[in-house]
């Protein structure tokens, strides 16, 4: 009797967390096709529901990364990587390695 309870709640357990990832994935691609309106044009003109509308009134804010000194959007990269070889990387390594403090050429000097 006890396995018997256990099937049906693992059973109603699973059909609910279907239905979740169901009604997420329609609310995401529902978000992914919302047309945004431009400032100062109304709803009415992109086809939202006053509801709609209401959430699109709040303009989003980009990151403060992805802005320069003046509150412009960086239109560069903004990782950039350089190919060097193995020795050059090794060398810079070693470089930082040794300019750290407490390293092994230190200790030898002071004994």
């Amino acid at each position: 009797m006890l396995h018997l309870l256990y099937l049906v709640a693992f059973t109603v357990i699973a059909f609910l967390a279907i239905g979740n990832l169901l009604r997420s994935l329609f609310t995401v691609s529902m978000d992914s096709q919302r047309r945004y309106s431009h400032p100062g044009s109304s709803s009415t003109d992109w086809g939202q529901s006053p509801l709609m509308a209401s959430r699109s009134r709040y303009k989003s804010v980009p990151h403060p990364e992805l802005l320069d000194e003046t509150g412009n959007p960086i239109n560069e990269p903004l990782l950039v990587m350089r190919s060097m070889s193995v020795d050059d990387a090794r060398e810079r390594l070693d470089a930082l390695f040794n300019s750290s403090p407490g390293t092994p050429t230190e200790r030898q000097e002071e004994g």
